[in-house]
């Protein structure tokens, strides 16, 4: 640190104010020049690694002539400007005396600043002056061992031809020319030379073989794997919360609602830990990174938290969570890239790199704007590890859009799918397709007590609105189906509004504003109706309202609501068609908790809310939908789900010495022979298969339902034979193998039997008038429709 005093500033005040401008012109050229010098040589010499010094210099990074010559012309431009200086500053010193003898003054009191400052610019030149000696002299050295060493492997620095690596020589091909593009390559000691591209090409990624001369013991010690952990239930949360951060109105919102339903999941975990006994859990390392709330994804949610904006996103991250950390796992949190990158260990650079290290985590959950993040700055290593990655994906992806090629060549590429994970892998907010795992959340489980309150405080006459945006009430219509209602009940809105009273809410409707979570609660229990308007879609509130004691009522959607006629569901994964606002409300609780009607109809819509205020019903809550429910489902896929060392698929058309199946008595169905080994490695276990031929235009997913059984996507590799086809006494004059969403199938007119060629294209999603579906169902728990009899 250099300190200047009050004089030492005059002076060069008047310095800079006696000084021509030919001299002022001159001393900036040449400062400039010094700093553009520094910065050239510094771009060859040096490639930053996080936490070193700007000053670091890597010596094991080559320099070349043209970086000696560099610091000769900085060492002779410090001598010219140590010279020029110095002539100056006597010059300037000259002209002060004159004056100030002819003052009959003596400037003794400014000449000692001058030549203060003087020795300190010289000091400086000369310290620079031997650091470019000391540089100079250890690029030398270097250069003169890597002369050395290029001697002796010159011939071993060439892309070998080995039919192992067949991409070595065009990668090498490409880094020659693009090596500079990401300063990542830097980091790992590229430095333009051949053998520095095929250290890095066979060392850090994999697409060349190893070098015979470099030390292998380094780069084949793979890091020994930890030892495993038992996983401990816990029931103490608050460490959780610290984990979570906070200072976004969403972490808020999330770290209230963990800590209103701590005492609710201590419970499900002492219920599911005396149900699963002695059963060992490993504890896995988890990392968490919710990427619609980084910055960098625009984090819309925040702002609109407290302004009635959608929660249900909030509320299932905030119930996964806190699952993860009751089964007793690690959990690592992030809700920003830098977080991200730091424990991904991402390489300095635009993302072309794989990770520096092995990646530290078991799982990663994450959702869309995440993944699109994590492929960003992962490079080869997002490949490599995308098998642990399962996102958080409300709507569902099905496979048709999930796999690339398929989806471009066939139009179902839209802005969220396309990224050819395992379908199992997209986690849903219900279980809208079989084709992923549905993740879920929980409603608050109300006690004996509770319900008994419940019973006895309801109001006949009462109807509270699903809809806490006013742009929700401007449904066209709903002044006619509101009137109605309202000559029946009183009706209650939560609708946001800032000063006064939105104009889209009637005056009949009591509008409370926007109530915190447990004024909701409180009154949803008084209240004998919650009416939906159609949107918004399969949220969260139905089931609060069921389980407080209410009768939901909702709109049935003719023509269905899809993306073919609805902007809400355009660019989305899926093909989904909705025939009411909340589907599993409808098709897995209905009546009487659950009435759905056509609100175009005003009779059927009178008759349904006079039904209602005769009808009692008690509170309830699916089983899947309460904390045990959802601990027991995410335990079994921690447990189970195993993407990365999956057993292959069963080749199309390969046929087993003795067929796993026999026909149903019945002969309407294929079962697993009982004599029949169960397939190693399988979840759920292959004994709970049962296979149909469907109907002409029927998806798999509601021929199973048909039948009181669920579509299972992971047995479609053992119908994906023809002996299936013949064991259903199919009559396939010929067997094709194609990629196909709706494959296995049978197509009646060319009596014609098609298997799947691409194993990620396996559906129970999908149907066409063309073809009979071969569909794979199985049996499922009570109130557990993720999963099997046997799959816990």
């Amino acid at each position: 640190m250099i300190t200047v005093n009050p004089d030492g500033k005059i002076m060069v005040r008047r310095c800079l104010v006696t000084l021509r401008p030919f001299r002022l012109f001159v001393l900036g050229i040449g400062f400039f020049s010094l700093c553009f010098l520094m910065t050239s040589l510094g771009g060859q010499l040096s490639a930053r690694r996080p936490g070193d010094s700007p000053f670091t210099i890597r010596t094991e990074v080559l320099g070349g002539p043209e970086s000696r010559g560099v610091l000769r012309k900085m060492s002779d431009l410090l001598e010219l400007m140590a010279k020029r200086m110095d002539a100056l500053a006597r010059l300037e010193n000259g002209s002060e005396l004159h004056r100030a003898s002819g003052d009959g003054h003596f400037a003794a009191d400014r000449f000692p600043p001058g030549a203060g400052l003087m020795e300190r610019i010289q000091a400086i030149a000369q310290n620079v002056s031997d650091i470019a000696v000391k540089v100079d002299q250890i690029l030398r050295h270097s250069l003169i061992l890597h002369s050395k060493v290029s001697e002796g492997r010159r011939d071993q620095c060439e892309a070998p031809s080995d039919p192992k690596f067949p991409d070595c020589s065009g990668k090498v091909e490409w880094m020659r020319a693009r090596w500079t593009s990401d300063p990542c390559y830097a980091f790992f000691g590229v430095d333009g030379t051949e053998c520095s591209f095929l250290i890095y090409l066979s060392e850090v990624e994999w697409f060349c073989p190893p070098l015979p001369w470099r030390n292998q013991t380094a780069t084949q010690m793979a890091p020994k794997p930890l030892p495993k952990v038992q996983a401990v239930f816990r029931s103490n949360l608050s460490h959780l919360l610290e984990l979570m951060g906070s200072g976004k109105e969403s972490l808020i919102f999330m770290k209230k609602r963990t800590k209103r339903l701590t005492a609710q999941w201590a419970l499900a975990a002492q219920r599911l830990a005396q149900k699963l006994g002695s059963v060992w859990r490993d504890q896995k390392q988890i990392l968490v990174h919710i990427g619609f709330l980084t910055e960098e994804s625009g984090d819309v949610f925040s702002p609109r938290v407290l302004k009635g904006g959608p929660l249900g996103e909030m509320v299932q991250w905030a119930d996964i969570l806190a699952t993860l950390y009751v089964l007793g796992h690690g959990l690592r949190i992030t809700v920003s890239l830098k977080e991200l990158q730091s424990n991904l260990g991402v390489p300095p650079g635009r993302g072309n790199c794989p990770l520096t290290m092995p990646l530290p985590f078991d799982l990663i959950y994450t959702d869309y704007h995440g993944l699109q993040q994590m492929k960003q700055h992962m490079g080869l290593s997002f490949k490599k590890y995308r098998c642990r990655i399962r996102v958080i994906d409300t709507f569902g992806t099905e496979p048709a859009y999930n796999h690339e090629e398929y989806a471009t060549l066939h139009g179902y590429r839209t802005n969220w799918g396309y990224w050819n994970l395992n379908p199992k892998q997209f986690m849903t907010m219900f279980p809208h397709t079989p084709d992923n795992s549905f993740m879920g959340f929980v409603s608050e489980e109300l006690n004996e007590t509770e319900k008994q309150l419940i019973r006895g405080g309801k109001a006949s006459n009462m109807a509270v609105v699903y809809g806490k945006e006013a742009s929700i009430w401007k449904l066209q219509g709903k002044d006619k189906f509101l009137g109605v209602l309202n000559k029946y009940m009183e009706i209650h809105g939560t609708v946001y509004y800032e000063s006064q009273r939105p104009p889209e809410v009637p005056a009949f409707v009591k509008n409370h504003g926007l109530l915190p979570q447990p004024e909701f609660q409180q009154l949803l229990r008084k209240a004998k109706l919650f009416i939906g308007f159609g949107f918004p879609y399969e949220g969260p509130a139905p089931l609060e309202a069921i389980a407080n004691g209410c009768v939901f009522l909702q709109a049935r959607f003719s023509p269905p609501h899809s993306s073919l006629n609805h902007e809400f569901f355009r660019g989305k994964p899926t093909s989904r068609e909705l025939f009411s606002q909340h589907p599993y409300a409808e098709n897995f609780i209905g009546k009487p908790h659950v009435w759905t009607v056509d609100y175009n109809n005003s009779e059927e819509f009178e008759a349904a809310i006079k039904a209602i205020m005769r009808t009692q019903v008690d509170p309830y809550l699916p089983y899947e939908y309460s904390c045990e429910g959802m601990l027991e489902r995410i335990h079994a896929y921690i447990q189970h789900q195993d993407f990365c060392a999956a057993p292959g698929p069963v080749p199309p058309g390969a046929r087993a010495p003795q067929s796993p199946f026999v026909l149903a008595p019945n002969a309407t169905h294929l079962e697993w022979a009982q004599n029949a080994s169960s397939a190693p490695g399988a979840w759920p276990p292959a004994h709970s298969l049962r296979a149909w031929l469907a109907a002409a235009g029927r998806a798999c997913t509601d021929a199973c339902l048909d039948r009181g059984l669920i579509c299972e996507p992971s047995f479609f590799p053992f119908l994906n034979s023809r002996d299936a086809f013949q064991k259903l006494q199919v009559p396939c004059d010929s067997t094709e193998s194609e990629m196909n969403h709706l494959y296995p199938a049978f197509a009646q007119p060319g009596r014609e039997c098609f298997l799947q060629k691409e194993p990620l294209l396996f559906s129970c999603a999908g149907s066409s008038t063309k073809y009979h579906r071969l569909c794979p169902c199985r049996d499922f728990r009570k109130g557990q429709v993720a999963l099997c009899q046997d799959c816990l």
